[in-house]
């Protein structure tokens, strides 16, 4: 999975989520499906809290540039 880009893996995720909404599957094959996606979820998010944490925002302060957290308030 760790290979899998994010849009493979939201891609195959989105897969999942159909085949357990049609209902067709036999309850094994569903147990699978929704344990796949449980750690395609997993992945997805560990992906999205590493790139939110990468995310800065650029602000001047007293005339000089620097580099916040994007989720920094501003005037702190």
């Amino acid at each position: 999975m760790e290979d899998m880009t994010f849009e493979q893996a939201m891609k195959r995720l989105e897969e999942i989520v159909a085949q357990l909404e049609a209902g067709e599957a036999p309850l094994d094959k569903s147990m699978a499906l929704f344990e796949e996606g449980t750690k395609l979820s997993a992945y997805l998010s560990g992906l999205l809290d590493r790139a939110e944490q990468k995310v800065t925002m650029v602000t001047t302060q007293n005339g000089e540039e620097v580099e916040l957290p994007f989720d920094a308030q501003e005037g702190e």
